[in-house]
């Protein structure tokens, strides 16, 4: 079910249901969302700092929760990820966010949340959070085209060749987010489905040889052998290591070498500026030509 799209005077609901964040990037966030002509409201811990965390576990819950159930928001922006959401997941209840479904935005520990929402058919954006729209300039892509696909105009991205792309066309549910998130999903009831699925994956300050560690769990669960596509996004701030005997890239390479779905390296999603917006959940097409790369988000 895909959430009704916003226009000017809807609520947007702001939670910090992971790490603390600084205040004045609510400040920056809720005026960016102001010029937008949209209404903003903070849950009551938002800004609560107890130790890494915005606030004790139940007042995240508490928050969260009062956010999914809200009846007049239509969309939810997560302030920060950082690490908290595994916490407390289990004891979020979706009853009412599935009768009033709204836009989850957020990315890097969000990925457990846009888990958790998918699996109920409900798409959701990865995409930038309250940092991210305090500091980056409107005409950002990342901000430009996160407020286009809030009001309803879905995008067509233009992303260009990779020497390790391999060619294809697939039209299928894109899934996925930060990878060392995903990986602490794996053997619980929030684990991707990932049968016949687009694979989108992306990381931050993993060292390669932990990267490959998560790879070869994928490959070893069976994970590469079911999905129907690849995207491989930035992976960024860690050292390079030749003991390894390859990069990142390679790796994954390796791993898929042996089926022939269309897969993307580089794709400019993750924690970098140029974090385009994904929608996950939902059906997309990919195309990867020798030339280029199209990701089509107007596939329904």
């Amino acid at each position: 079910m895909m959430p009704p799209f916003l226009k000017p005077g809807d609520l947007v609901q702001i939670v910090s249901p992971a790490s603390a964040i600084n205040p004045s990037y609510l400040d920056g966030a809720g005026k960016t969302l102001s010029e937008w002509n949209l209404n903003v409201q903070e849950g009551k811990h938002a800004r609560a700092v107890y130790g890494r965390f915005a606030g004790r576990k139940e007042e995240r819950i508490s928050d969260l929760q009062q956010a999914l159930d809200d009846s007049e928001a239509k969309a939810i922006l997560i302030s920060r990820g950082g690490y908290g959401l595994a916490q407390i997941i289990d004891k979020i209840n979706f009853e009412k966010f599935r009768i009033y479904p709204k836009w989850l935005i957020g990315f890097s520990d969000v990925s457990i949340l846009h888990a958790a929402v998918n699996r109920l058919d409900i798409p959701s954006i990865h995409g930038i959070m309250a940092k991210h729209l305090a500091e980056l300039p409107p005409s950002s892509e990342a901000v430009s085209q996160l407020k286009n696909i809030l009001f309803g105009q879905l995008p067509v991205y233009h992303v260009s060749s990779h020497p390790f792309n391999r060619h294809g066309t697939i039209n299928a549910k894109l899934i996925g987010g930060n990878l060392s998130v995903l990986m602490g999903l794996r053997g619980t009831s929030f684990d991707l489905p990932f049968q016949d699925a687009i694979l989108f994956v992306e990381d931050i300050g993993e060292k390669p040889y932990q990267v490959d560690r998560m790879i070869q769990n994928l490959r070893l669960g069976g994970v590469f052998e079911k999905i129907s596509g690849l995207i491989v996004g930035q992976f960024t701030d860690y050292e390079a290591d030749p003991l390894m005997m390859q990069t990142i890239e390679e790796m994954f390479a390796e791993a898929v070498k042996n089926y022939s779905y269309p897969v993307c390296f580089n794709f400019p999603a993750g924690h970098v500026d140029h974090n385009l917006p994904l929608l996950l959940g939902e059906t997309v097409t990919l195309k990867v030509f020798p030339e280029k790369v199209l990701l089509d988000f107007n596939s329904r």
